[in-house]
């Protein structure tokens, strides 16, 4: 006997490098070495100011015990002298900030605090795929908006105001973007606050991208009254390297973050408190932290480049965050096309773009989150699996 799955689970798919990764894991077990250059988990260590608080917390009994559902107050006003310092936004700690066990949860904790079934959410695409399958979870339906490459990978706002938005409740943002690395301007940030006062949806800006590779971290919650009808949600998972001590937190109203407290509550029972003491840690690094970090990602971006060189694909040099995105060659049908190519033939992993939607077909996403010398090996591979013919074409990578 089969017990059947909820309906919610409908089109809601194992996510696409849960598969992959079980592929890899099994190629490797077969003596061929794969080079993961696909997901972006950083490999650099937190700081050590954090690293020894979490240690010395640990050590002590009292700090075991289950915590606040709100987070810890240091915690809070952490984030909040954080948002003050760099991106020059002022939060009241108490009720303004509500840390999480890792952003990712935010997306959920929203969505099921705001959506049901009859409501419409603007899910970019190409985008994160979080977005898509939680929506699909709420029983919500997916409005897709076009990110494009000939608009600065910016929703055309103008279009979309032309559609019937009556039902729709949530917008999903993410500026720096992820998958494509384009940045918004505040300008942009002050045309999604006016659209979504004048249409009456919330604004939702998921931002862990925010330092690295960027000049000038940015926040929507900057704009005045963006507090009205937006939510920003934030990490310590990338700029932080403490992807897996799973530290988030979102910005907003009171009154949102009260209603998706009540949802959350009853999802966990609090974070750790001696990582939350350490993340306090993390959240006054000096500016020499980011500036260090992204020394080492901006030299690897350059590895990057020689590697898509390789592979023929056109890619902007100025695009932020931790992957480089780019437009594959024309003889490829797709993304997943090219990357299974270089998989199988050269033992390198990168990712097709239309994991993150159809606009992501003709592309390619390349992470920044493995040693130099890993690039280098990538390189030696696709070298050495390229060859010419007669006429001195290249020809795809072999077997």
């Amino acid at each position: 006997m089969i017990i059947q799955p909820a309906n919610r689970l409908g089109d809601v798919k194992e996510y696409y490098f849960s598969v992959k990764l079980r592929e890899i894991a099994r190629m490797n077990a077969e003596g061929k070495d794969v080079l993961n250059l696909g997901i972006g988990s950083p490999d650099l260590p937190p700081s050590q100011a954090a690293i020894d608080e979490l240690v010395e917390q640990s050590r002590h009994r009292t700090n075991h015990a289950y915590q606040s559902y709100k987070g810890i107050p240091e915690l809070r006003q952490a984030f909040a002298d954080w948002y003050q310092n760099w991106f020059e936004v002022k939060l009241d700690p108490e009720s303004e900030i509500l840390p999480l066990i890792g952003s990712k949860e935010g997306i959920m904790h929203i969505s099921m605090s705001f959506l049901q079934e009859g409501d419409e959410v603007l899910v970019p695409n190409p985008g994160y795929p979080a977005y898509r399958a939680v929506t699909n979870l709420t029983g919500a339906t997916i409005r897709e908006y076009a990110l494009e490459e000939s608009n600065n990978w910016l929703p055309d706002l103008a279009k979309l105001e032309k559609q019937d938005l009556s039902k729709v409740k949530i917008m999903w943002v993410n500026y720096p973007n992820m998958p494509t690395g384009a940045e918004a301007n505040m300008n942009f940030f002050k045309s999604l606050i006016d659209f979504g006062l004048r249409n009456q949806i919330l604004i939702c800006n998921d931002n862990p991208y925010a330092f690295i590779l960027n000049e000038e971290p940015k926040s929507i919650l900057k704009i005045p009254g963006a507090k009205e009808v937006a939510i920003e949600l934030n990490s310590l998972s990338k700029a932080h390297n403490m992807a897996g001590w799973r530290v988030g937190m979102m910005a907003g109203k009171k009154e949102y973050l009260d209603t998706i407290l009540r949802f959350k509550s009853n999802m966990d029972s609090g974070m750790f408190k001696p990582i939350q003491l350490a993340a306090v840690k993390a959240l006054q690094n000096p500016p020499e932290w980011y500036f260090s970090l992204n020394a080492v990602y901006r030299e690897r971006r350059e590895r990057v480049f020689r590697m898509l060189d390789l592979l023929n694909c056109a890619y902007d040099k100025k695009q932020v965050g931790m992957f480089v995105w780019a437009r594959i060659p024309d003889a490829y049908q797709n993304g997943f096309e090219l990357s299974d190519e270089v998989l199988y033939g050269a033992h390198v992993f990168i990712t097709p773009g239309g994991i993150f939607g159809s606009a992501g077909d003709p592309y390619i996403r390349i992470s920044l989150c493995s040693d130099g010398v890993l690039y280098e090996e990538a390189i030696r591979r696709i070298e050495e699996g390229r060859r010419t013919n007669s006429k001195g074409e290249e020809l795809r990578i072999e077997n």
